[in-house]
């Protein structure tokens, strides 16, 4: 039997050093520490990185990520995961773009069409995965991995695989430019989707049942929970969101890109498994995501001001992803 000083002091104190910061990393998480060194290390790197127009760009650029894990969030913390955002966001950005060339000279009607058609094309889709994921119980990777390349597929016939140019201005200048009470309109947005989407996850049922759902779904079922209705909900609420985002992408970009957001389903659930999101479902916040997503954007930026080329930084995101899924794995293997 094992003596008190081996407990404290001899061949089991490892072990009790693991568990200590096994609870560290549950408690803060290791992205604030990773965000600080990367300030660090490409503030030295680069006399540019740090500068205020430099940050407000990195800041700037990652609200449309941000609102994009927000919604890859809800799917994950049921269980899942959505791979079909990003040619969501592309459909958006080309039916948005053609309906906008329809009311060159009418500001009010273009800009309602555009949204309502943004919000109800993403929100269908998300409703249909939704669908087939908690009525037909296929397995999320099936269906939104189809989904993706029947969204995709489609974005590029409706467009032909060229961009949708000549967009009003009236477009970007109210979405991108625009302000209100002095906020810029995607800040402002951000700022609504976060605090909105806050109050579902932890002040209603949504959130609860989400989050139950999540830990043990089978449990969740047998305490009364439709879990086939949340996990219905939690997708096309996460289409919604989507819709929102490719709005501000296509204002951003200028025209109806058939490939816009290409890389924001994997970018997305970087993000929110690096924010502490796990990806077993049942657990993670969206406050988390966001600052994943500030973080990936962030690294992108001091990758691009250093020279890295785009294939090098795509290899360091999915070696990324591999390393926030392992660090999920040792954080919750003793539960």
């Amino acid at each position: 039997m094992s003596t008190p000083r081996e407990v404290t002091t001899g061949r089991f104190a490892p072990a009790g050093r693991l568990v200590r910061i096994r609870g560290v990393v549950e408690q803060l998480g290791l992205l604030p520490v990773l965000l600080i060194l990367l300030l660090l290390f490409f503030s030295i790197a680069s006399p540019n990185f740090f500068t205020r127009a430099n940050l407000s760009t990195i800041l700037t650029q990652a609200l449309f990520l941000i609102i994009v894990s927000v919604a890859q969030t809800l799917v994950l913390l049921t269980g899942g995961f959505d791979l079909s955002m990003g040619s969501s966001i592309a459909l958006v950005s080309i039916v948005v773009g053609l309906q906008l060339l329809d009311h060159p000279d009418a500001p009010a009607t273009g800009l309602l069409i555009a949204t309502v058609v943004a919000i109800a094309v993403a929100t269908g889709i998300g409703a249909l995965n939704g669908l087939f994921v908690s009525l037909f119980r296929v397995p999320p990777f099936i269906v939104t991995l189809a989904m993706m390349t029947a969204v995709s597929g489609l974005a590029l016939k409706i467009s032909g695989g060229v961009p949708v140019f000549g967009l009003p201005g009236y477009f970007a200048n109210t979405l991108y430019v625009g302000k209100v009470l002095g906020i810029p309109v995607p800040w402002l947005v951000t700022i609504l989707v976060l605090a909105i989407m806050y109050l579902v996850l932890h002040w209603t049922r949504f959130g609860r049942y989400w989050y139950a759902i999540g830990s043990n779904a089978e449990a969740a079922r047998l305490s009364g929970i439709s879990v086939r209705l949340y996990l219905f909900l939690a997708y096309t609420i996460a289409g919604v969101l989507v819709g929102i985002a490719g709005l501000l992408l296509t204002a951003r970009v200028g025209s109806g890109e058939p490939t816009l957001g290409a890389n924001f389903p994997l970018e997305s659930i970087a993000a929110a498994v690096l924010g502490g999101v796990s990806i077993r479902g049942g657990e993670g916040n969206l406050f988390g995501a966001a600052l994943g997503a500030i973080f990936l954007v962030m690294l992108r930026n001091g990758m691009d001001i250093m020279g890295v080329s785009t294939y090098t930084q795509m290899i360091i995101t999915g070696g990324l992803l591999v390393l926030a899924v392992i660090i999920d794995n040792w954080v919750h293997r003793e539960r």
